[in-house]
């Protein structure tokens, strides 16, 4: 671009403080925005120009302004200023240089000093420590000697320092007794490593030995004599328990003494861990099973012993109360929600009648005794594994364990497969009632089977099985008893025999129905029995369902039995009337037993239309004793009777046909009430409502033979003939069926 040289450039002088400003002008009229100062486009020049007025532009190029003299020298002055601080500021860094480059020096002499004279140190100070290294080293080595010469000695000297306590035995100081057994124990390891010639090894293996001898004679001392049996109160008290509101707490079982637990539990394991024997956990198990063994003796001689006094065993076991002194509360059969009661049934389940209540009064205590007895040893079988575990090792437990419990076991099994053979003779005999103890039982062991088995988890699998197997032969021997029961309902045998003279209800329908009553108490197990004896493959898993079917099947069964026999016995009957009644009250009987009890809704599982069977055949008896009275009535029913005319005289053959018909009505009347009223209907209900249907049809048809011939003039003795009034007829047949009358 090019310099525009005019008035304004600076003079020679002035020329280093030309400064390149933009030249800013006032614009004239007419002038474009791109005008200069002075200049053309093209650089020509244009002359001065004055400044006036206008607007300024900014000049396209470079130019150089004279700066004025004041302005120029006040500059240079700042400039000045400025470069002397500079060089003050750059002074003061030289020095601070200097004396950082002195410093330097110093602190590297100083530290090159050090380093000599720490040379110099380690030089003298690595030999002293080397010697002092080793001196400790040998000290250390000295004492070590030491000890073990210390310690080897020791051994020497054990066999007299522990003799007499071992000679005196653990009994009273256990914890310092296994000490001294320790101290022999390591004394046989070191000779036996070090030194297997030296008689000092005999010496302290023999005492060692007798040692553990002494330890096993105190385990079996402290087991036998603090081993005591669990009374009957407080086994009662423990397993009826669940039973009891007011227990809140299980009763606790406490066989060893807390202290004498603990010796035990310490010369167990120091057995097992060092004296190598398992002797003493044959020990533990003949006490502890001897133990178990007679707690359920005992308990079942409490029974025994109870009936045989009060006839109801009690548990006496209550706080602040003494041990002898029973409370008013009976036990509870565990598990049940009735009572069973054999000796109802000793009348009404034999054959045979007898003097059989002492013998049933026995069957029922045995009963009880044995129920408690399978509850007593589920309880103490637990409360002994749980006693185990502290003694015994783990590894050994459930071996151990096993062996405890065989002879409880073993006896509780004996006795329940004795029950099943009695129960099978008494089958034979037709004795149900003793078949009745297996349903209680039954029952009950079926309900603690899930506890047995959590018991016996663990033993040999012929231990287990044992309590399945006498399972299974009850449920054999109650098939096999309903079985027969059934059958023998329906051929007893007894027909002109043991009849009631009186009609009323037979011993065989009482013994029926009061025992399908007594199954209703036993449904489930009733059910399963018959179900154990089904072949078909859904039996193999029956449901409770279908146990109730079959229970409901085998009550139709007996039922049908009945009724088929009682039809047989009441053709023993010559007088078809009293046939009819004894149908009818046995009938009556079977129907209002079912109504009263559950039997009549397990009926209808099977049998929709039992009730009105029965009731069809209720009516259908008191129909045909209806028709005994016909030969009364018929004597003067309206056919056949002679037409009497008013005021016509009667003739010698109407007047004797009315006489005839009155005889036989007063004779067949007579004789009736006398026969009947020997009869019995035990039923208020039945009996009133027989008697008010015949003595509507009597009075009525004998009212209206009255009202004709008893104004007739067909006697001179009418008294002899009209002996009876209506009301009086009526009042006859109302002593029907009544013996005190």
């Amino acid at each position: 671009m090019a310099t525009c040289r005019g008035p304004l450039s600076l003079s020679s002088t002035q020329a280093h403080f030309r400064l390149p400003l933009q030249i800013w002008r006032q614009a004239r009229p007419g002038e474009g925005a791109t005008g200069g100062s002075g200049c053309d486009r093209d650089g020509s020049r244009e002359g001065p120009r004055k400044r006036d007025a206008g607007l300024w532009e900014p000049h396209a190029g470079r130019v150089e302004v004279m700066i004025p003299p004041q302005e120029a020298s006040a500059r240079r002055r700042e400039i000045e200023d400025k470069l002397k601080q500079e060089e003050e500021t750059l002074s003061f860094i030289r020095d601070s240089l200097e004396k950082s480059d002195q410093l330097t020096k110093n602190m590297v002499s100083i530290l090159s000093s050090f380093e000599s004279r720490l040379m110099k140190l380690e030089n003298s100070i690595i030999p002293v420590h080397k010697q002092t290294e080793n001196l400790q080293r040998l000290q250390e080595n000295v004492e070590k000697t030491l000890s073990c010469l210390d310690h080897v000695i020791s051994y020497y000297h054990v066999a007299s320092d522990t003799e007499k306590i071992i000679r005196e035995g653990p009994t009273g100081r256990l914890e310092e007794y296994l000490g001294s057994m320790a101290k022999i124990q390591k004394a046989v390891e070191y000779f036996q490593d070090n030194s297997p010639d030296s008689p000092e090894l005999n010496k302290v293996k023999l005492l060692f030995e007798r040692g553990k001898e002494s330890l096993e004679s105190e385990f079996r001392s402290l087991m036998t004599r603090h081993s005591k049996v669990v009374s009957p109160v407080l086994i009662l008290d423990l397993i009826g328990g669940e039973d009891d509101l007011e227990l809140q707490e299980e009763v606790p079982l406490e066989h060893l003494p807390e202290s004498v637990l603990h010796d035990v539990v310490r010369i167990s394991r120091w057995l097992v861990e060092y004296g190598r024997n398992q002797d003493f956990m044959n020990v533990y198990y003949q006490i502890r099973s001897s133990q178990l063994d007679r707690s359920i003796k005992g308990l079942k001689e409490h029974f025994r012993k109870s009936s045989s006094s009060s006839g109801v065993p009690y548990s006496p076991a209550i706080p602040n109360k003494r041990k002898d002194t029973p409370t008013k509360k009976p036990v509870k059969r565990p598990g049940h929600e009735h009572d069973f009661r054999v000796k109802h049934l000793s009348e009404a389940l034999n054959d045979k009648a007898g003097p059989l209540a002492g013998r049933d009064d026995m069957l029922d205590v045995e009963t009880d005794a044995y129920i408690h007895c399978v509850s007593a040893f589920v309880k103490l079988a637990q409360s002994e594994y749980q006693l185990l575990t502290d003694v015994i090792p783990e590894h050994h437990q459930k071996k151990t364990f096993d062996s405890l419990i065989q002879d409880a076991l073993d006896g509780l099994m004996l006795e329940g497969e004795n029950i099943v053979v009695a129960a099978r003779k008494a089958i034979i005999r037709h004795d149900f009632s003793a078949v009745l103890t297996v349903f209680p039982i039954l029952r009950h062991l079926k309900q603690t089977k899930p506890e047995f088995d959590q018991v016996l988890q663990g033993t040999a699998a012929s231990t287990k099985n044992k309590l399945p197997s006498l399972i299974t032969s009850m449920e054999t021997v109650g098939a096999k008893a309903l079985e027969d029961f059934a059958d023998n309902i329906k051929n007893d045998p007894d027909k002109e025999y043991n009849m009631p003279k009186d009609g009323t209800v037979h011993e065989l329908t009482s013994n029926a129905i009061l025992f399908l009553q007594q199954l209703l108490d036993f449904q489930e197990t009733a059910g399963a029995m018959l179900a154990s004896q089904e072949t078909s493959s859904s039996a193999t898993s029956y449901s409770s369902e279908f146990s109730k079917r079959l229970l409901s099947t085998y009550i139709c069964k007996v039922l049908g039995n009945l009724q088929l026999n009682l039809l047989s016995k009441s053709k023993v009957y010559e007088d078809p009337a009293l046939s009819a009644i004894f149908l009818h009250n046995n009938y009556n009987y079977i129907l209002k037993a079912l109504e009263k009890s559950e039997l009549i809704q397990l009926v209808a599982v099977t049998q929709k239309t039992a009730e009105r069977s029965y009731r069809e055949h209720i009516e259908q008896q008191i129909q045909t004793y209806q028709r005994s009275w016909l030969k009364v009535t018929d004597y003067i029913a309206e056919k056949n009777l002679p037409v009497v005319q008013p005021g016509v005289k009667l003739r010698d053959k109407e007047r004797q046909m009315i006489k005839e018909r009155f005889k036989g009505f007063n004779d067949g009347l007579e004789e009736l009430c006398k026969i009947q009223k020997a009869w019995a209907i035990p039923d208020t209900e039945q009996r009133d409502k027989i008697r008010q249907a015949q003595k509507s049809i009597v009075k009525e048809t004998y009212g209206a033979f009255l009202n004709r011939y008893g104004s007739v003039p067909f006697t001179k003795n009418p008294e002899k003939y009209i002996k009876y009034r209506v009301e009086q007829v009526g009042d006859m047949i109302d002593r029907l069926f009544d013996t005190s009358a």
